[in-house]
């Protein structure tokens, strides 16, 4: 599989346009990383995933997810996960 480069922009521009229409928020305190680590181990998720599930677990929040390992771990934890 390929992108080309212009595809980072375009996400960057993606959530640029979330955050000023207040759509999004960027989370401000980073996770601790035993409790990615804690996370990344027990439900065999990338570090990136791990980060994801945290904030949902964290903020309370409902996880939107297409990839079934990361919606799969976040009905374990018992957050709701929205599919599109």
């Amino acid at each position: 599989m390929a992108a080309p480069w212009l595809l980072q922009l375009a996400f960057t521009n993606v959530l640029r346009t979330a955050c000023r229409r207040g759509t999004i928020e960027i989370a401000a305190a980073p996770p601790e990383p035993a409790a990615l680590l804690s996370l990344a181990l027990r439900f065999q998720l990338t570090s990136y995933d791990a980060a994801y599930l945290e904030l949902a677990l964290r903020l309370q929040l409902p996880i939107a997810s297409r990839d079934d390992a990361l919606a799969d771990a976040a009905w374990a934890a018992g957050v709701g996960v929205l599919t599109a």
